[in-house]
């Protein structure tokens, strides 16, 4: 009888060390005044809510992150928020959770990109052309003023890879925005691309980081780049910029929440991400930071003063495109490669 007592005692001490070994909610996005915003919007709010502790980390993209956590499994993320492109090879490589999407409200409370087996879109953002106005009072008002660097002197900053590069090279070339994946699609395409930057290679300043292209601007090394709209408004609500963005020829995508494939948490993690899609929720967002917000009550919801800054209000959306996942998926590989031998000559 003593031998059972010992092993019964053993095998609840080590259920207890075990338990308390459980791993907290982990949630992962894109760090800066973003990732401040939704601490308060929806990480401390549904720890709150649900009495437990939830983590987050912040990450530099990069499809490879992933796919390396969930081969080596147990991931220690649970939901990561993800572009597109991560999103959709994501799917494929079935490395994420299906989404329980009647725990969303549905799919038809959401615009139809946000919509996916595996992930769940939470916010519309755009890659713009933006200038300090403060510095220049009539500024560009297109790529192809980009590009004119007689009439605006001065360094541009632009995105160090392929993508939103040669789209901006071709739209500031003068080919029409519901043209360019076609002509993008071709030799002769991809060759007009890069002889429009070889125009422009000399006055460029590439970054990798995205409060890089705001630092160029504050400090005077570039006259216009272009920039994530959602940190252009930041730094003038925070510090009191005049940057300006310019919305003709912005490129705009969806970022999702996805649930890493076998994550602990993947339960609460599917939980977690309705929460954050809750309209009343979501809505909140834009008086932190101006993206666009993918459920269309929680968009029917954002205050008149916030709409300007956002770039799925009507106006802002006229002139704008919407970034070609499927092209990049095909070919960003040999793209980058072609772009990188470029920028080494």
């Amino acid at each position: 009888m003593k031998k059972w007592a010992l092993l019964a005692s053993v095998l609840a001490l080590g259920a207890m060390s075990s338990a308390s070994q459980a791993r907290d909610l982990t949630i992962t996005s894109w760090g800066g005044s973003y990732q401040t915003a939704q601490q308060d919007i929806y990480f401390k709010p549904f720890s709150e809510k649900v009495g437990k502790p939830v983590l987050d980390e912040s990450w530099d993209g990069g499809y490879g992150v992933l796919q390396a956590k969930v081969k080596a499994g147990a991931p220690n993320w649970d939901a990561v928020q993800v572009e597109a492109e991560e999103l959709a090879l994501g799917c494929d490589d079935g490395i994420f959770e299906m989404i329980d999407w009647d725990k969303m409200g549905g799919e038809d409370a959401f615009m139809p990109a946000a919509v996916s087996d595996c992930g769940v879109g939470t916010i519309v953002w755009s890659l713009a052309l933006a200038y300090d106005g403060s510095k220049l009072s009539d500024g560009p008002k297109n790529w192809a003023d980009f590009w004119d660097v007689k009439k605006f002197p001065g360094k541009r900053a632009l995105r160090k890879g392929a993508k939103y590069t040669l789209e901006f090279a071709l739209l500031a070339d003068g080919v029409p925005a519901d043209e360019l994946y076609d002509v993008l699609s071709t030799p002769e395409g991809i060759d007009r691309a890069f002889a429009k930057l070889d125009e422009l290679k000399p006055d460029l300043v590439w970054w990798e980081s995205g409060a890089q292209p705001l630092q160029f601007l504050a400090s005077g090394e570039v006259a216009m780049a272009a920039s994530y709209n959602g940190r252009i408004t930041s730094i003038n609500k925070t510090e009191g910029k005049n940057f300006k963005i310019v919305w003709p020829g912005s490129i705009y995508a969806v970022d999702s929440w996805v649930i890493l494939k076998d994550a602990e948490n993947k339960e609460l993690a599917q939980d977690f991400i309705a929460f954050a899609s809750q309209p009343e929720n979501m809505a909140k967002l834009p008086e932190y930071i101006a993206y666009g917000l993918t459920n269309k009550e929680a968009s029917s919801m954002v205050p008149d003063e916030y709409k300007a800054d956002v770039p799925t209000t009507p106006e802002n959306l006229e002139e704008a495109l919407s970034l070609n996942i499927d092209f990049w998926i095909d070919n960003s590989e040999a793209l980058n490669q072609r772009f990188n031998a470029w920028l080494a000559q």
